[in-house]
Order: C-alpha cells, then structure tokens, then sequence
C-alpha cells in the first residue's frame, strides 16, 4: 500500500499501512479523504478463487504438500489448488506417523510458510478431528482462515486419529460428528474466509450406509465440500456422488496400495466427482530421492546432476531470481559513489586486469589468486547465470572503500553498508560447486559460521586491506585455500 499527501508530507507507521491493506483484500480502488491519497494493489483471495475452480467444468487434480517447497513446486508446475496433507506433513516434520501426534499449532505454522511460498494458488488444510470440541472446532477453523488456507478439511474420527486407509478406525457419534461441522460452518459463517470440507470415515469404522448417512447430514449443515475416505470399489464411489445433492465430492487416490480403487482423472469426472487428492506423490518421491543420494554419498560418489539438477536449477525452486528481481527495486549505491561514465568504467575495469598483486597473511597461511585464476568472479563466464554479480559491479565498488578529502585518504565510515562476500565452495576432485553464497560483509561472525574452514583467519584485517588496496585485482578472492577435499574462495564484492 502506498500512502501520499497532496499538501504537507504524511508518513503513517508501515504496521498500520499494513493492517489496512490485508484489511482491503480484493479491491484496487483509490481513496481520497482530506488531501490524503490512499491506494492498495489488488491481491488475491485464495477462498473465493477456490469457490470459482468449484463452478468450473472439469475436475480438479491437487497434489498433496507438506511443505513451502513442496507447495511451491505444485504451484509452479500449474496445479489449480493443493492439499496440505496431515499424512505427509506430520512425516516431514516430525518424521513421525499421522496417529494424532502433530498438533494445531504445528499445522498452521506450516500453513503460513506455504501461505507466504506460493502466490495465488487455493490450498485446502487437513484440520483433522478439529483439535477437541466443537469451540476447538472453530479455533481450528479461524486459525487456519487467518494462515492462508482457502478450505480446511474437518473429520469424524475419534482421537487418537490416523489416516483412513490404515487399521483400527474409530468415529465419534452421529451427533458429534454433525456437531463438528456445524461449528465449523459457524466459524465460517462469523467471518472466517475459508470453504469447510466435510469428512467422514464411517465407511471403514462401521459401514457405507452410516458414511453415507453421514454426508447427507453433512451437507445439511452447510459444508461446502464432502469426502467419504476409503470406499473400496467403483459402486461405492458412485453410491457416494449421488448423495448429497450438488456439494462437490473430493475423491482420495492413494498411491501405492491403498483401499480405493486408483481411477483417472476422466473416469473420476464420470463418476461424479469434483476434486481429487492425491496424497503420497510427492512424500514418496522425496524420500526414494533422498535415499538414492544417500547411497551415491555413501559410496563417495556425488549424485549426478541429472538426478539433483544443476545449482541453477535448486536457486530457480526455492525463489533466487525472483528475490533478486525484487531487491532490485529497493537498491541503493554506496554511500559517497556516483556512477562512472561508461567510458571511464571501462578503463577502470582495462587498468584493473592489467594489474597484478600480492598479498600475504599475518597469521595463517593462504594464497591470492591471480586475475587468471579459473575461477575469477571477474570472467564472463564465470558470472551464474541469476546474476548474483553483475559484470563490472566489484570492479566499481572495488574502488570505494576510501576517498580522497584534502589530500589524503579517510575511510567512509558505511564502507560494509554494500559490500557482500561471494563465497564459493568446490569439490577438489569432481570440480563441483558445493556452495556458492552472498552474506552481508558486516557479518563476519555469519562468516565463520557458514564456513568454519576460515576460523582463524583473520577476515577483519583481510578486508581493510583489500578495501584499501587500489590496485587489488577485484577478480581475485580475499581467501583461497584448499580444506579436506574441498576448495574455499571467498571473493569481496
């Protein structure tokens, strides 16, 4: 939100900018009240979107995740919506089984993270039993309406609850399983944004007639979607979409084994059914991939590039180029820079090459690498291709640590306020980068961490000296040594 005066300058404090702006959620409209110009870009809502896929011809197919990355690459590859499944999310985060053991509060904290991952896509939460009663019922649902989630999931087991298809299942009453619903419909009802997907698994616990009692009373109560877990043949499946009138039926195709019958998407839609979930695809695949590397380490074999992809290629998945496209807009120049002409930057960067230096260490043994060092930052070819450094930038900024003020040199006294180190981790033998980074250069306890090789050195010392140093080769690194196998470079940007 941008807020402006047409008369004296007004600044409000950014929380309430904030505060005003998630409350303005689906409009764009430009407000004027005593020369005070107030204007919000139109952001998304999830919930009705969801409600506009649910009138839409067609089925809609959602990947189960169980994380912000996950999410995030079920929204990249076009899925219309997701499923936060309590399965997979209760594996990846607790590494423990889905028997009641994750509780709300773990829920819906993973729900911000894939709130904030991902841009515009619905994703439906798994609210499990609702945490307790039915005020615990509604607290579910308001918490998960406030992290972002466009529909929450509410079910009839008994705790401690477990997914549908595995043994021992066990439902509360007719009466409390509508009661449920009901509060949970009531929490929408008082203002939670959020469509209620009502869930029954009375099949396994006690019969199909009971689920499908059990749907009809669902939908009278006023949920938005219904799901009967664990039906066991295509009858049942369509015994369930002629129940309950025109509420939209979710249907749960289990990978790998479980109870009900792994149809595709146009047989599905035949059927009747609206949405369909499937739940393992990811979980299952992460973890044969995991376990694939962890062979190939085991055996001091790096797994290959086309099973992990190139360092491109994860910086592409986790949002680099995106964050860097954006932090663009925000940049600032070093304090006392003003940008060289062309002309006078080429020169700079000419008489940079052509230069050479030495540099020597007062306490630990190291070597600078000359500007021809394969693995200059300088090179063009060097440069990743998200541009992490821009060509010229250390150049340029090389040049700024100090100025000249009566004759002499004083030292600017934001010197680090722009700086970042680069630095680069190689393995010896395979020649593969490990690790290439940026970190602020004012953090040089960051530093040490990140990289414990470097303890001991010291950095304070290397970075004045390449600061003050005017004719350093910007291209080559304030650190290059060679640690356990493996190459450290650190470069002064």
């Amino acid at each position: 939100a941008a807020i402006t005066s047409h008369s004296h300058s007004c600044q409000l404090p950014f929380f309430l900018v904030r505060m005003y702006a998630a409350r303005t959620q689906a409009f764009t409209p430009t407000r004027s009240r005593a020369g005070l110009v107030v204007s919000a870009s139109k952001q998304i809502n999830r919930t009705e979107k969801l409600r506009q896929l649910l009138k839409s011809p067609g089925i809609l197919k959602g990947p189960c995740c169980h994380d912000a990355i996950s999410a995030r690459l079920i929204e990249r590859a076009g899925f219309s919506y997701a499923f936060m499944s309590g399965f997979c999310t209760a594996g990846a985060k607790l590494g423990a089984p889905d028997t009641g053991l994750i509780s709300y509060a773990e829920m819906v904290d993973q729900g911000r993270y894939i709130h904030e991952a991902t841009h515009h896509m619905p994703i439906i939460g798994d609210g499990d039993t609702g945490y307790g009663n039915a005020m615990n019922v509604k607290r579910t649902v308001k918490g998960y309406a406030r992290a972002g989630f466009a529909g929450i999931l509410i079910e009839d087991q008994l705790a401690p609850k477990s997914c549908g298809h595995v043994r021992n299942k066990r439902v509360t009453s007719r009466e409390e399983a509508v009661s449920r619903i009901r509060a949970a419909v009531d929490a929408r009802e008082e203002g939670a944004d959020i469509l209620v997907l009502a869930r029954t698994d009375a099949r396994q616990a006690e019969s199909l007639s009971e689920a499908l009692w059990r749907v009809e009373a669902f939908a009278d109560a006023g949920a938005d979607i219904l799901f009967i877990d664990a039906l066991e043949s295509q009858e049942e499946m369509r015994a369930f979409c002629r129940a309950a009138g025109r509420v939209p039926k979710m249907a749960n195709m289990l990978e790998g084994g479980g109870k009900t019958p792994i149809l595709t998407p146009q047989q599905l839609e035949d059927i009747g059914y609206k949405l369909v979930a499937y739940p393992l695809s990811l979980l299952g695949a992460s973890i044969r991939a995991m376990e694939a590397a962890l062979d190939s380490l085991r055996e001091g074999r790096i797994p290959p590039q086309e099973q992990i992809g190139s360092f491109a290629d994860i910086q592409a998945a986790v949002g680099f180029p995106e964050y860097y496209q954006e932090e663009s807009r925000y940049a600032i120049s070093t304090p006392g820079w003003s940008p060289p002409s062309s002309s006078s930057a080429s020169a700079s960067a000419s008489a940079s090459a052509s230069s050479t230096t030495a540099s020597s260490s007062s306490s630990s043994s190291y070597t600078s690498s000359s500007s021809s060092s394969s693995s200059s930052v300088g090179s063009s070819t060097a440069v990743e291709a998200d541009a992490v450094l821009e060509t010229g930038t250390a150049v340029v900024l090389a040049s700024t640590g100090s100025k000249e003020e009566g004759g002499g040199k004083q030292r600017d006294s934001n010197y680090r306020r722009n700086r970042f180190f680069l630095v680069r981790i190689t393995d010896v033998a395979s020649g593969l980068v490990k690790l290439e980074t940026r970190i602020p250069a004012g953090f040089l306890s960051g530093l040490t961490a990140l990289v414990p090789s470097v303890q001991g050195f010291n950095l304070e010392t290397m970075v004045d000296r390449a600061l003050n140093n005017e004719s350093r080769d910007p291209a080559a690194p304030i650190v290059d040594l060679n640690s356990g196998g493996d190459k450290v470079q650190i470069f002064l940007e």
